[in-house]
């Protein structure tokens, strides 16, 4: 009795990467391209052909991929060419390339692991073993975006959480440090024990904030709470004004009557409003810092933060809100700065519906400028819900 005829798979090693994974097969024969795109496509991938190694590289640079299905042999570009190209390219260098040929030739098959093939299958191939190297290639591929991914965002929570703990800590030592020194006035001991107090629950809090809730329900709450100006800006002067005095220096705060509501959580604006009265008792030691509220755009409201310190040079103000810049000035850095503060305080800000910018102040000094769309108090929602005209 003859043997049973061998039957394709059906769908071998299922995993979840069939169904996101995308592909581009390059080959300059239009009937392997049939085939191969096809069989791919039943098992779930995204596929995408090209006839030579020009068109596909214009593709590679154009949109990402899981992998690269290549012919070896091709006129004009081959496929060492392309791979050479690939090389040179650091957004493409993580590409899995498994070249498709039907050469085997051994000294042939080294070059292509030395141009940085991860793998070959050869022509005419079996299905159930190009399905088999495709799943396995696309699953190794994945899975390390995915790991990269979780480490990223491991890491930008360590850059958080440390940078959120920075202010108030320093508050505490500052505070701490007056103690210890035993030379401060009585009637101030209180202030400094409260300033400790509520510097540790701050710090507990922001804990609290980025380890027990998850990143996207965070946002979605902070958009949701309203804050008054007001009450941010007398914390902030309650806050920072004795470290300001110690120097000799005034934190001066000036605010219209009104008190307007605007749309972040209290305790994030606080945060950013801290950095930017941190950066000024930094790189403006000898300045005094005025803190005020003001219009903006039709619905929006401004906190501003200004000194008299040696400002922004020009020449640095566009990098000033990118990652790891820092504002030092000769010899007003204390090598403490991560240089995180403003791209945080931005991203923030930005995520919220707001802005933050940069403008030098006129006379001399620097001014920073936190603006955030205005939201209707709770007294003035209730006067509305109750209003007989909405009846």
């Amino acid at each position: 009795m003859p043997p049973a005829p061998r039957r394709a798979l059906r769908n071998p090693m299922p995993n979840s990467a069939n169904a996101s994974g995308r592909i581009l097969v390059v080959d300059d024969q239009p009937a392997n391209l049939r085939v191969v795109s096809s069989l791919l496509s039943r098992h779930g991938y995204e596929v995408q052909t090209a006839p030579d190694g020009a068109e596909a590289l214009a593709m590679l640079e154009a949109r990402q991929f899981d992998l690269l299905l290549l012919d070896m042999l091709m006129p004009n570009m081959d496929g060492f060419a392309l791979l050479g190209e690939i090389k040179q390219n650091p957004d493409l260098l993580r590409l899995p390339v498994v070249f498709l040929t039907v050469a085997q030739d051994r000294e042939l098959l080294l070059r292509a692991f030395d141009s940085g093939a991860v793998d070959y299958v050869t022509k005419p191939f079996m299905p159930e073993e190009l399905l088999a190297r495709v799943n396995a290639h696309v699953g190794l591929k994945q899975t390390r975006d995915r790991l990269e991914r979780i480490a990223r965002e491991r890491q930008e929570l360590v850059n958080l959480v440390a940078h959120d703990l920075k202010n108030p800590l320093s508050s505490i030592w500052f505070a701490s440090d007056m103690l210890v020194k035993n030379e401060t006035k009585p009637e101030r001991i209180p202030r400094y024990h409260k300033m400790i107090h509520e510097s540790a629950e701050d710090a507990l809090g922001y804990i609290r904030r980025y380890l027990e809730t998850q990143d996207t329900s965070r946002k979605a709450a902070e958009a949701a709470q309203a804050t008054g100006l007001r009450d941010v800006l007398d914390w902030i002067v309650a806050r920072y004004a004795m470290q300001f005095e110690d120097r000799g220096v005034l934190l001066q705060a000036r605010a219209p009557d009104v008190t307007p509501m605007v749309a972040i959580d209290g305790l994030v604006l606080r945060q950013v409003a801290e950095n930017l009265i941190s950066n000024a008792i930094k790189y403006a030691p000898d300045s005094n810092v005025d803190i005020s509220l003001r219009g903006g755009g039709a619905g929006f409201w401004q906190l501003l933060v200004e000194d008299r310190g040696p400002g922004i040079a020009r020449d640095l103000q566009h990098a000033l809100f990118r990652p790891f810049q820092r504002l030092a000035h000769a010899g007003k850095d204390d090598g403490r700065s991560s240089g995180l503060g403003l791209s945080l305080a931005k991203q923030i800000i930005v995520d919220l519906g707001g802005q933050l910018w940069y403008e030098d102040r006129e006379g001399g000094g620097a001014r920073f400028i936190i603006e955030l769309p205005e939201v209707a108090s709770d007294l003035e929602l209730t006067a509305a819900n109750d209003d007989p005209q909405d009846a």
